[in-house]
């Protein structure tokens, strides 16, 4: 996305900021942050701004036919211009080149799986309730394309959020709870992601051959590890950046790393993509309620739509099929009792996790297995290894560490604690302090080098 992180911290979001707490009526503030989006989007995305707004009118045309006797005929239309939307953009090059060395190249619009789920979840939800349409069209187009979670989610349900837009509340402390949040999130990507995203780049840039088992292992950890505090990060800033202009979003992560079960990983991880697939997909499919037989099958399906969700790669759709069968032998192998199985478990889902965001990373599934392989391997190119070595720095070292504690909930349980022990106040203003210090650091890194584009921008 052309939007230089730099460009946004220092000239967009503050003048933007500023001028939104300006105007003194909602309804203003709602228009001027509409503007503030769309300029957004068009500054990154100048030749695909055309879809967005195609994408708001023909939904918002679709919510208001939600009234009439043919709304069933008119939400199966929506749906199919949704999808067909995003499959031109998306999949058609994949697809035609499945058959063919010629297929058309066409450039993929920043968000474009984001704001056409938001959307399909705005029609499905009038659907199901009429009196949740929007007759305003720019209150419509702001909840699409409002621009802290536009770029890469989370994905907002349209009945989570429909109250807010005519009625929120903007507070200081509500404010200031936001910007921490950013500054954390904002942290999160520059200072960990970024610096495990330097292995990571190192190792799958290689040739599988070269790796040895400590390598394999250190590449697929940095890649676990980076990915969950880019793509976090990212959404921590944008609960932030929702709360600084009054609006809730949900959670999008819950420290998956310290997942029980496969079935509990994807209750953390993600959190807004698995519940829509739930709720539109799953839940409308039968969900749990036809038989053992038909959940597994149920369970398959969103699974498989849920790699292709994130990208046309068939790495995307073995890693969506890999965790589906995982949830699937979860619910036919029973569970055993006793502290050291659930510590035996853990382990495992863990090692699971690792081990498919292999493939979710891999350019192709042949590379993907090949690493995979090599984890379980003896050999390996000794110079290679060497290579990896020199990057552990002692910044490095300190980062991981960090990194790998952070994964844990170790931060909640330590302010539990922290405000058993001192006064709330206190507790807030060692935070702000603690924030405050990740900000400044994550400019320090920001001067030099500032695009620092998020993974989840280009699904």
């Amino acid at each position: 996305m052309g939007f230089s992180s730099a460009a946004f911290l220092y000239f967009f979001l503050p003048v933007v900021f500023i001028v939104y707490y300006i105007i003194p009526q909602l309804k203003y503030k709602n228009l001027f942050a509409l503007v503030a989006s769309l300029l957004f989007y068009s500054f990154g995305e100048p030749k695909a701004i055309w879809i967005m707004l195609l994408s708001i009118l023909i939904n918002y045309i679709c919510g208001r036919l939600m009234t009439c006797k043919h709304k069933k005929a008119a939400l199966a239309a929506c749906c199919t211009v949704n999808i067909g939307l995003l499959f031109v953009f998306k999949y058609l090059s994949f697809t035609v080149g499945l058959f063919s060395d010629n297929g058309p190249t066409l450039h993929l619009p920043v968000g474009i799986s984001f704001f056409t789920f938001q959307a399909m979840s705005y029609v499905i939800d009038c659907y199901r309730d009429s009196s949740l349409i929007q007759k305003s069209l720019p209150k419509l187009a702001l909840y699409i394309s409002f621009f802290p979670q536009l770029a890469a989610g989370p994905i907002v349900r349209y009945h989570d959020i429909a109250s807010q837009i005519d009625g929120r509340t903007h507070t200081p402390e509500k404010t200031a709870a936001g910007i921490r949040r950013f500054c954390f999130g904002l942290g999160k990507k520059l200072l960990i992601a970024n610096t495990m995203a330097v292995a990571a780049d190192y190792v799958f840039s290689a040739e599988p051959a070269l790796l040895s088992a400590f390598s394999a292992w250190t590449g697929a950890v940095c890649y676990a590890l980076q990915i969950y505090f880019d793509f976090s990060g990212y959404s921590d800033m944008a609960v932030g950046l929702g709360k600084m202009f009054g609006f809730d979003f949900a959670e999008n992560f819950r420290y998956p790393f310290a997942s029980s079960s496969m079935t509990d990983f994807w209750r953390r991880w993600h959190i807004s993509v698995s519940s829509w697939f739930k709720e539109y997909l799953y839940i409308p499919l039968g969900g749990n309620r036809k038989g053992k037989l038909r959940t597994y099958v149920n369970k398959w399906i969103v699974f498989l739509c849920t790699g292709i969700w994130h990208g046309a790669n068939l790495t995307f759709l073995v890693w969506g099929m890999l965790h589906g069968l995982c949830l699937t032998l979860e619910g036919i192998i029973p569970k055993a009792k006793g502290r050291a199985a659930e510590f035996a478990e853990r382990i495992v889902t863990l090692i699971i996790i690792i081990v498919t965001f292999v493939i979710f990373r891999a350019d192709t599934l042949t590379q993907g297995f090949c690493i995979i392989s090599r984890m379980f391997s003896p050999g390996g190119d000794p110079g290679f290894t060497s290579g990896l070595i020199s990057m552990f720095t002692p910044l490095f070292l300190v980062t991981l560490a960090a990194a790998l504690v952070l994964s844990q909930p170790v931060v909640p349980t330590i302010g539990a604690k922290a405000e058993k022990a001192l006064s709330q106040p206190v507790c807030d203003v060692i935070s702000y302090i603690l924030a405050a210090g990740v900000y400044v650091l994550s400019l320090l890194v920001l001067s030099e080098n500032g695009y620092n584009p998020f993974i989840y921008f280009r699904f």
